[in-house]
């Protein structure tokens, strides 16, 4: 089987999807320390003027990246034959960038980011 440029921005999509994952873990487990660490005595003076913190917003933002990605490969995937499939669980499994593409014999799920 031979890639295409598709099979290549379907891969760089689904890796840029999960590095947004990752830094959304980040962000919320930074706000949950700052949070623990903060005990309700820092005045957050960004929040007290916009009525969301920069950490909140800064989640809200990540989030819906996550979710533009998730957008851009359901628009990607819908039309990939079986053989399509196959070629980006090949290429994803030789750059090493987990997780594979839904099995062929399973189709793809839109419902599943």
């Amino acid at each position: 089987m031979t890639s295409t440029p598709i099979h290549h921005v379907i891969s760089e999509t689904m890796t840029r999807r999960e590095e947004a994952r990752t830094l959304l873990c980040a962000l919320v487990d930074a706000k949950n320390e700052t949070l623990r660490a903060a005990d309700g005595t820092t005045v957050d003076i960004f929040k007290d003027v916009t009525g969301q913190s920069s950490m909140d917003r800064a989640i809200d933002r990540a989030r819906r990246l996550i979710d533009s990605f998730s957008r851009v490969l359901d628009d990607l995937l819908a039309d990939l034959t079986d053989e399509d499939l196959a070629l980006l669980n090949e290429i994803r499994s030789e750059n090493d960038n987990p997780p594979a593409i839904r099995s062929i014999n399973a189709g793809y799920n839109k419902t599943t980011p």
